[in-house]
């Protein structure tokens, strides 16, 4: 639809010339915005979305009030053959028609939606999977509201969802300028601005991610994302020790304790290390913990002198870049023969890459390194399924290094 010079008319005859006519214009309500092939309109009313070739693109921008349609039709007639030009005529009564045009100065049924309206409705097309008229909207919503700061939050969300980097960026930028508090947006930023990227994402980055996180957390990972990590590391410890039970286990990074609920089996005793105390009540909640402790890890790690048989990280390493560190101290903790079990994002870069979505990947020769340098072999390596990210399969890395018996 609305996609003129595909058909030839011979012969054409406008209707729009024997009579003076208003001129075309954008319908108040439609909002629209370039896309690679052209133009997408979106009228939130109707919630019809239009797709406009680069022909009809350019008859969109003509249609601005000011000119006639024999005048728009005069502009676009050298780029059509000659016996298409009536297509010029029937793209109008086509628009007219869909919604797109009105008349200028015409009355129309259009109300073209209010700023809090469109952010609602960002919201609900987002949570729809309709990213590009959330995307749409979203920029309508700035546009109205310039100081709308958790409208420009939205759409640097949406932006990053469409592939939209720069406008990603710059959206995230004006919100933080108004809230430099959020650890999350900061972390995000320096991604976007491709800085140098720190060892791990802070501490208030994390505690601000899951502060908001923690409620949905479990329905968006497992429903929505299909996160499948906790299995994937089960495979591996498998691969290694088989059934074997019975252990003294360490869950770095337990989160809400989908991977304790997983490791629960084998273990003597476990227990649960987590920055974020909304996460820890997820966790507590469950009941299988016998020992649950709020701290960073690398610290924790580095103060504690329990032995562990078996020590894990599902997701978690996510949010460092160099793992030298981590698993260094993990190593003092193992007993003789004891395992690290880590799951990480498989990435193309050696050592580590910090994403646009403020976490890091980690190439396979990074574990190798990591593991030698601390004294463990790499007993396991596997790339697998770990979840999904904007509806793509997102590749994990999945090791397990092992201390020596002696």
């Amino acid at each position: 639809m609305l996609h003129p010079g595909q058909a030839a008319v011979s012969f054409y005859k406008s209707p729009f010339k024997s009579q003076p006519m208003p001129n075309p214009t954008i319908s108040p309500a439609i909002l629209i915005s370039p896309v690679e092939d052209g133009y997408v309109a979106y009228d939130p009313v109707q919630d019809n979305l239009h797709q406009l070739n680069p022909m009809a693109a350019l008859l969109t921008e003509l249609c601005d009030g000011s000119r006639s349609v024999a005048d728009i039709q005069d502009v676009v007639a050298p780029l059509l053959p000659e016996d298409q030009i009536g297509e010029v005529d029937r793209w109008v009564q086509e628009g007219i028609k869909a919604g797109l045009l009105v008349w200028e100065g015409a009355a129309s049924s259009a109300r073209e939606l209010s700023a809090p309206e469109l952010q609602k409705l960002t919201k609900r097309l987002r949570e729809l999977g309709k990213v590009q008229t959330a995307y749409i909207c979203g920029k309508k919503t700035v546009a109205l509201e310039p100081e709308n700061w958790d409208a420009w939050y939205d759409l640097g969300e949406i932006s990053q969802c469409v592939g939209r980097r720069e406008e990603a960026r710059s959206a995230y930028q004006k919100y933080f300028t108004a809230h430099p508090e959020d650890g999350e947006i900061e972390h995000l930023l320096i991604a976007l601005r491709d800085d140098a990227p720190p060892p791990r994402a802070s501490d208030r980055a994390i505690l601000h991610i899951y502060k908001t996180f923690a409620a949905s957390y479990e329905t968006r990972m497992l429903d929505d994302l299909k996160y499948a990590g906790p299995q994937r590391v089960e495979d591996g410890i498998k691969a290694v020790i088989g059934d074997r039970g019975a252990l003294r286990v360490l869950d770095l990074g337990c989160g809400s304790g989908l991977s304790g609920v997983m490791i629960k089996p084998r273990a003597a005793s476990l227990t649960g290390i987590d920055l974020s105390p909304e996460m820890l009540e997820l966790a507590r909640a469950r009941n299988i913990y016998d020992r649950l402790e709020q701290g960073e890890i690398t610290e924790w790690l580095g103060r504690e002198d329990t032995p562990f048989d078996l020590v894990m990280s599902c997701d978690c390493l996510i949010y460092f870049g160099d793992l030298g560190p981590i698993v260094q101290a993990a190593a003092k903790r193992l007993v003789p023969g004891g395992i690290f079990a880590m799951s990480m994002e498989r990435g193309t870069r050696d050592p580590y890459f910090l994403t646009d979505t403020g976490r890091y990947t980690h190439h396979p020769d990074h574990v190798r390194a990591v593991a030698a340098g601390a004294g463990l072999t790499v007993a396991y390596i596997n790339e697998a399924f770990l979840r999904f990210e904007y509806g793509d399969e997102v590749m994990g890395l999945y090791a397990i290094l092992q201390k020596p018996e002696f």
